[in-house]
């Protein structure tokens, strides 16, 4: 018995002394590999700490959201001012260190680039899901289990969405100019929004395509948006083709062609130079001459191909020699140099013509002549050539005037989450209320079923149901009402059958019936925001350990030869 219980003392020990040598071990390799100066941050510290990174993050702009939300003026490095209230630009603007704060900001990109609005909101949202979890974690409650029942919440609440969801007819375009009010009600825009919202439904279905039953809407790509300093914001408008900031590159070529044969090119019209350094050996002065004869037949064949096909208008990516001017000119073409690539795209999908690579290739069916006038004209200091009344443009221009550069950046940026919620109808045509009726609804209907939940995980799967309500609450206070007194009225009339659509005016604070008012938003961007909220909270709990190197000061100069205090260190 004696020599048994020795035995097993001597395993414990051994199993002690093993699990000492492999956490040295793992200390040694990360000193290895980040050095002395690393600093890691662990357990409950650090969920604390990625808390209230999100939590400041959120409070950044929690002013921003609904039609009282206040603008934030930010001065960008290079000295340029940003004046906004979209959530994706302030935070794109700010620097930050704390790596649980990067990926908030990170969150907000995302929903811009994927559905263009409620970039605000996710962040908001984010930030309250991950406050209410901080209650549970502080009662020793383990993270998985709060990810657990998150994960169930946001599975209940897609259902709960697609269920209130309601169809629309994208025909309409009174409902789909109600629709994009909603979005433009929130922002600087708001004073022109009838404007806006037809300048808006007016580009996307311009630049919507159908292709095989599939439905192609590139903003992106065939919207482009032409800021031009003064003018009034009235004077802002969609073409029925493109603009671009570029005058005809010889004085006597005509300005103004109706019905024009347009040819697009992205060669230049010059003698081609040599890749690398060419040298060339020349013993008889014949030959020179012969060598500029060369140039102006090559140059003289260039032309001869684009006038075999009578064009009226040639616009080029590349360079346009002076000897090519002059045969141009001569035959009667407007030509237009050094256009983009994106212009050039914009212009073949307006007028139908194709880019040709080679003059020799040009065939009839290249010519574009879709266009009804091309003109120049000189706005401001500068000359735009504009090729308008395109008869099926499926790519246009949006022309924005106002008084000074930062008004247009921040018009431009409210036209484009205009667009985009445009474009989200389009595809998905189905829309839920908005005004915070919404998440009223569906937190009202998780609290619901919480109810019937047994175990541990009710509670924060309730809490999710809560942290909702953040929407509304936000909105309450925003518009200078009583939160408390506002949000249990609000919370009241969910219980009752058929209020679905009821939420809060965001101008007065006051409880409205959403139909009544007009105000929808998309599917698609409630979805992504639910969705993108809901996955960052689950991430940023997920974390329990930070481990970061710090570099020295002299880390920086490695490649040089080290000095000899830094070999002494």
């Amino acid at each position: 018995m004696h020599c048994q219980c020795h035995c097993f003392s001597l395993g414990l020990r051994s199993q002690i002394r093993l699990k000492l040598c492999l956490c040295f071990n793992f200390f040694f390799f990360l000193l290895c590999a980040l050095g002395q100066n690393m600093k890691r941050e662990s357990g409950r510290k650090v969920q604390t700490g990625n808390i209230t990174a999100a939590k400041t993050i959120a409070d950044i702009i929690r002013t921003c959201l609904g039609p009282r939300a206040m603008m934030k003026m930010l001065l960008d490095p290079m000295g340029g001012i940003v004046m906004t209230n979209d959530g994706n630009a302030i935070l794109r603007e700010i620097q930050v260190q704390h790596p649980a704060a990067k990926s908030m900001i990170e969150i907000s990109r995302t929903q811009d680039e994927e559905v263009g609005d409620g970039t605000t909101s996710v962040i908001i949202l984010a930030g309250e899901m991950l406050s209410v979890a901080e209650h549970f974690l502080e009662q020793q409650m383990h993270p998985t289990v709060i990810i657990g029942a998150y994960r169930k919440a946001l599975d209940d609440m897609i259902s709960i969405l697609k269920k209130i969801g309601t169809p629309v007819d994208v025909n309409n375009k009174e409902m789909m100019l109600k629709i994009i009010k909603s979005a433009i009600n929130t922002k600087a825009i708001n004073r022109w929004s009838d404007l806006a919202c037809s300048i808006a439904l007016d580009a996307v279905k311009t630049v919507e395509f159908e292709e095989n039953g599939r439905k192609e809407i590139d903003i992106k790509k065939y919207a482009k948006v032409e800021k031009i300093p003064g003018g009034f914001s009235e004077d802002s408008c969609v073409l029925r083709g493109i603009m671009v900031n570029k005058d005809v590159t010889h004085p006597r070529m005509r300005r103004v062609i109706k019905n024009p044969r347009i040819v697009l090119l992205d060669c230049s019209l010059e003698y081609k130079k040599g890749e690398s350094q060419t040298d060339i050996e020349i013993t008889r002065e014949e030959d020179f001459a012969r060598i500029l004869q060369m140039e102006e037949e090559y140059i003289q064949q260039i032309c001869e191909d684009l006038m075999r096909v009578k064009p009226d208008l040639v616009i080029t990516e590349k360079g346009i020699s002076d000897l090519a001017q002059h045969y141009l000119m001569r035959a009667n073409i407007t030509a237009i140099r050094r256009v983009r690539k994106t212009d050039n795209n914009r212009i073949a999908r307006a007028c139908g013509a194709r880019i040709v690579s080679r003059t020799d290739e040009l065939r009839e069916e290249d010519v574009g002549t879709g266009a009804r006038l091309f003109e120049v004209k000189k706005i401001g200091d500068e000359y735009f050539a504009f090729i308008t009344d395109c008869k099926d443009p499926k790519a246009c221009t949006i022309i924005l005037r106002g008084a000074s550069k930062e008004i247009l950046a921040e018009v431009e940026r409210n036209l484009q989450d205009a667009m985009q919620v445009c474009r989200n109808v389009l595809i998905d045509p189905q829309l839920v209320p908005g005004g915070g009726a919404t998440e009223m609804a569906v937190s009202h209907a998780l609290t619901e079923k919480s109810k019937g939940m047994t175990g541990v995980e009710q509670w924060p799967y309730r809490a999710v149901a809560q942290a909702l309500e953040v929407i509304p609450r936000t909105l309450i206070q925003n518009c200078g009402a009583s939160t408390i007194r506002v949000l249990t009225s609000l919370r009241a009339k969910h219980t009752q059958e058929g209020s679905q659509t009821w939420g809060v005016n965001g101008e007065t604070g006051a409880l409205v019936d959403m139909k009544d008012l007009g105000i929808w938003e998309p599917l698609a961007v409630k979805l992504q925001t639910y969705k993108t909220a809901v996955e960052t909270a689950v991430l940023l709990l997920r974390i329990d350990d930070i481990v970061s190197g710090h570099k020295k000061k002299g880390d920086d100069q490695s490649k040089q030869p080290a000095a000899p205090e830094a070999v002494q260190e």
